[in-house]
């Protein structure tokens, strides 16, 4: 829980210590509403922790005494504001969070405000830099009480239909709602699929474009199959759920692959469509989990579950699939197998494509813990000549391997491959073992700047979507 509440924000270690802390010491904390409420007092403590360490300082010139004059009547705003947050999400109901969200932001973005209003009233010099410093991290805090409260809140958009399983919407079925949509409709289509298990194949054909498909949540609403390479079905087939149509956004929903680790190549969800946005979804299998075919893709607060190749897809000019703020979990293989996160298959040198992973977490499930030192995980390998797998500012488990990457086949693509490191944390970040492939290196921070969303994807694929998402890099 604490793990997905926290996926949103920016200061993660901030955010997940905490809450960790907060849920041992109050096991009722179990709702995302909960962690946000005691998320923001903790906010509020370090607001006044910065602010009551200002009381010792020693302002010398009356420019500066005029300023710290303002600076309590600045910290009493604040004050005043964030005890309204905490006071009002105390009263409001989760379902009923998104209508109060605006009074939230603005209440949380004012604290933000005030602090820089108290540091911008000094002149240039130690004192305002010390200042600055000083409300830094309570600043962190307040950040991602506001990232939190967009990832909790429900800011689902109203539907144009509904799927229920039960009959209480307008479909029973998610294949006979796409095909009743409207084949010319101006402006985005959307579907609510209540909570349920659906055992289909679905497909958003190409004629279906600009859908906006959210559930109510990833392990609520869930398609799922069990087609797989082991019982004949080519691996292209294999998938639950496939996306054509351009602009496809999906959120809060499961997609699953329910062969196992037996069924060899068995995709749980297929993208092929440009401009596709997906937030706050789980796809979950085993081998070839997330099959990013084509076009451009991002990904954001998502969990994706597999063991070999689980993130995989084939090359075509300006696709580019980001992932930010995600949860890659690498499960148990087959005893004689190993776990790849990627598999990138760029075939020119001159396509602008790759797999970007930026402030993921790639940790193992609790089925690879007691075997993880005799199955070998590694973060990816080399599909096609010119494969491109950057990793920047993520948290990496112990469980991956030293040497990070592993080859396909021999000294394939060795030499022509592009795989980066930036930044990362973790036990298994070090890059001191790391393989010694001519086209393996280990990134500065302006080579790095070149595969954030605003570079990288060039940030107009998550405009106008409603998901949050960071244009450059975190630190």
């Amino acid at each position: 829980m604490v793990k997905l509440v926290c996926s949103s924000t920016d200061y993660k270690e901030k955010c997940e210590g905490p809450l960790n802390k907060a849920m041992e010491d109050d096991p009722k904390l179990t709702q995302p509403k909960d962690l946000l409420k005691a998320y923001v007092k903790f906010a509020e403590d370090e607001v006044s922790k910065a602010f009551n360490k200002t009381i010792s300082m020693k302002f010398e010139t009356e420019q500066e005494k005029g300023a710290f004059e303002d600076c309590k009547k600045l910290f009493e705003d604040a004050k005043d504001d964030i005890e309204s947050s905490i006071s009002e999400l105390g009263k409001v109901e989760m379902k009923n969070l998104s209508q109060r969200t605006p009074d939230f932001n603005s209440w949380l973005s004012a604290v933000i405000s005030f602090q820089q209003n108290c540091v911008d009233g000094f002149p240039e010099g130690n004192t305002r830099t010390e200042l600055q410093n000083l409300f830094n991290h309570s600043k962190d805090f307040v950040s991602n009480s506001l990232a939190i409260l967009s990832q909790a809140m429900d800011n689902k958009p109203t539907p144009n239909v509904t799927v229920a399983k039960d009959g209480s919407g307008d479909f029973k079925t998610i294949s006979e709602c796409l095909n009743a949509v409207p084949q010319k409709y101006e402006g985005r289509y959307v579907i609510f699929v209540k909570e349920g298990v659906y055992d289909e194949t679905v497909t958003v054909t190409k004629k279906m474009q600009n859908i906006t498909m959210y559930g109510d949540g990833s392990q609520k609403s869930i398609i799922t199959g069990s087609k797989n390479y082991r019982d004949g079905v080519r691996a292209f087939l294999t998938a639950s759920f496939v996306v054509e149509g351009d602009g496809f956004i999906g959120l809060a929903m499961g997609f699953r692959n329910t062969a196992g680790p037996d069924g060899h190549q068995a995709v749980a969800a297929r993208v092929q469509a440009d401009r596709a946005v997906f937030a706050n979804c789980r796809f979950e299998g085993y081998q070839d989990t997330l099959y990013t075919q084509a076009h451009r893709q991002f990904y954001r607060s998502c969990i994706i579950a597999g063991t070999i190749d689980f993130i995989f897809g084939a090359a075509v000019v300006f696709q580019n699939w980001m992932f930010q703020n995600c949860i890659m979990v690498v499960r148990k293989p087959l005893d004689n197998q190993q776990n790849m996160v990627t598999t990138q298959g760029r075939v020119d040198k001159q396509q602008a494509t790759g797999i970007v992973l930026q402030k993921c977490t790639i940790k193992s499930d609790d089925s690879l813990v007691p075997v993880k030192d005799t199955i070998r995980s590694y973060l990816g390998r080399p599909w096609k000549e010119f494969s491109r797998t950057v990793v920047m500012e993520s948290e990496i488990g112990d469980f991956i391997h030293p040497d990070g990457w592993t080859a396909w086949a021999g000294n394939f693509a060795l030499k022509t491959l592009y795989y980066a490191e930036y930044a990362n944390t973790g036990p298994g970040a070090s890059t001191n073992a790391r393989i010694k492939w001519p086209g393996y290196r280990v990134i500065n921070k302006d080579e790095a700047t070149q595969f954030t969303v605003g570079s990288f994807m060039k940030g107009t694929l998550i405009q106008n979507t409603g998901v949050p998402s960071t244009q450059g890099l975190y630190n």
